[in-house]
């Protein structure tokens, strides 16, 4: 535990430690009223709204109506621990109908788009342009995560969460009633990849906003279990996106390409208006609340509508103050590079090269992440217990190995044996997923977290978001042809674990410890200018 003083402080690194000289940490919150060099508003209270139990709360006007955030999770009051649950219950619905949405493309990518949309290029170029109009999405996700990021950190995590939602609900829907190039012509390719690139926009900013939102309200002590229930929401409705596909395969090829590929997307509508109900039950942080008082005091109206400058653009701050964290992110975040291999390139190279049927890799995909998600919060805890770092390099690490196994049992045309390496792989990676929110939401303050790990995760996941396109290009003719791939995927994740190595541990303290290490000392901010 790290006790404030007013002599430089450290935390527990795993390895060494993590030392912040010529600055102390922040005192506890205190009531203070803060002056404001404008006159307020006629309603100060109502210039920053976020959603509430009845749509909208107002904001407090000074640090006198803001709690302060519990240090464990003993200390939690009833209303902070329904805020805490909640928040982890948001996320977890919200990456779930996320990544139901991902898998849900991706599979059609690798089963369905390249035969209705793109046949006329042939099976090869229309197998690339297929996964290319996958990859899109992760054009567009840096651009969200700018947007989405700059809102949340400026106007509240809740509200922007509600949008988030609204556009990946609704960009998944129009898919699902897309006409085809025999009905419309060009225009269906056209307005696939205008929807993927809305889905792109919207997952920019929704993972990271449900992990600050959780992060913040979580207890220090559990901060690593609660916003672990976000990742597992990843691995929910990846499994729910590869399992929702078997019975539609399963009926055969026609029934696929005629009307079966539309359900999947058919059915995030209904999913989406379940988390949104949830979502709008979530109150604002009260770090967050307390940041926006500290730097506007109550005239927040006029903080979102004057001129852009480096405290109110959360990206400049990123670029200027903490971009070797934004670094440490974009490269962690080829990570994710599991999940595409696993749930898109996988499943399209056994059904070409190997001859495999798909179904039954679906079915195996599926059932390996329904018996590895109970791990997910084993793992989010023990990170808790551990540290980040050991939890996530260690995993980075057995994936490196863990696809050589995959690929290798594939080229047998063993069922079993893919199975088998399948599982072991899945389960080393529920390790790494689950850390991965912890990890990212504590390398930034809260001014500008949202921002930080959105605009850092997605410029990462460019990279992961094109490579089955990669890939597709990587694989040799035979029957080892798959040894290229398994190779760029294990130099993506030796550089995952370098990126955490060189990180800071920072389990254990709370978020106004973790704020205060970002505060210059008077040296630091003289020679910057600020």
């Amino acid at each position: 535990m790290v006790v404030a003083s007013s002599t430089p402080w450290s935390a527990s690194c795993g390895t060494g430690s993590w030392t912040a000289p010529h600055r102390s940490p922040p005192p506890r919150r205190t009531p203070t009223s803060l002056h404001c060099e404008s006159p307020p508003p006629a309603d100060p209270t109502r210039c920053l709204s976020p959603m509430s139990d009845k749509g909208v709360a107002p904001m407090p006007t000074s640090l006198d109506d803001v709690s302060t955030a519990p240090e464990t999770a003993e200390e939690m009051s009833p209303e902070q621990r329904t805020m805490a649950r909640r928040s982890a219950l948001s996320g977890f619905l919200g990456s779930t109908i996320e990544y139901f949405d991902f898998v849900a493309f991706a599979t059609a990518s690798a089963l369905v788009f390249n035969h209705l949309f793109f046949e006329s290029m042939g099976p090869r170029g229309a197998t690339i342009a297929s996964f290319a109009t996958f990859g899109v999405a992760y054009i567009a996700r840096p651009l969200g995560a700018v947007l989405f990021g700059t809102l949340g950190d400026r106007v509240g995590r809740s509200r922007t969460l509600v949008y988030t939602l609204l556009l990946m609900g609704a960009a998944t829907f129009a898919i699902g009633l897309l006409p085809t190039p025999a009905t419309i012509g060009i225009a269906a390719p056209i307005l696939l990849v205008a929807l993927r690139l809305a889905q792109g926009l919207s997952a920019g900013g929704e993972q990271a906003g449900a992990n600050a939102l959780t992060a913040e309200h979580a207890p220090k002590d559990k901060r690593g279990l609660y916003t672990g229930w976000t990742m597992v929401g990843v691995g929910f409705g990846t499994m729910l996106g590869s399992a929702v596909f078997i019975p539609i395969t399963a009926m055969g090829q026609d029934f696929l390409l005629d009307f079966g590929w539309r359900i999947p997307f058919l059915l995030a509508g209904p999913l989406a208006l379940v988390t949104l109900y949830v979502r709008t039950q979530v109150k604002e942080t009260e770090s967050f609340k307390t940041t926006v008082l500290e730097e506007h005091g109550a005239d927040v109206a006029a903080s979102l509508t004057a001129e852009p400058g480096p405290a109110t653009v959360p990206l400049w701050e990123i670029a200027r103050d903490h971009w070797r964290n934004l670094l440490r992110v974009i490269v962690c975040s080829l990570f994710a590079l599991t999940g595409t291999m696993a749930n898109v390139f996988a499943i399209s190279y056994g059904t070409e090269h190997q001859g495999l049927d798909p179904s039954i890799l679906l079915t195996i995909t599926s059932v390996v992440g329904i018996v590895t998600l109970p791990v997910a919060p084993l793992m989010a805890r023990l990170s808790d217990g551990i540290g980040r770092r050991p939890v996530f390099i260690g995993s980075v690490l057995l994936i490196a190995v863990g696809f050589f196994g995959v690929f290798g049992a594939m080229s047998t045309g063993s069922y079993l044996l893919i199975a088998v390496a399948m599982f072991a792989t899945m389960l080393v990676a529920v390790a790494g997923n689950t850390v991965q929110a912890p990890l990212y939401t504590e390398m930034f303050p809260t001014r500008v977290r949202y921002t930080g790990y959105a605009v850092g995760t997605q410029v990462g996941l460019i990279v992961v978001g094109f490579s089955p396109t990669i890939a597709a290009a990587l694989v040799l003719p035979g029957v080892n042809g798959w040894v290229p791939v398994a190779i760029f995927i294990a130099v993506c994740m030796v550089a995952a674990a370098v990126s955490a190595f060189t990180a800071k541990e920072t389990r254990g303290l709370s978020i106004e410890e973790i704020d205060g290490a970002f505060i210059p000392s008077e040296e630091e901010a003289q020679s910057s200018g600020r």
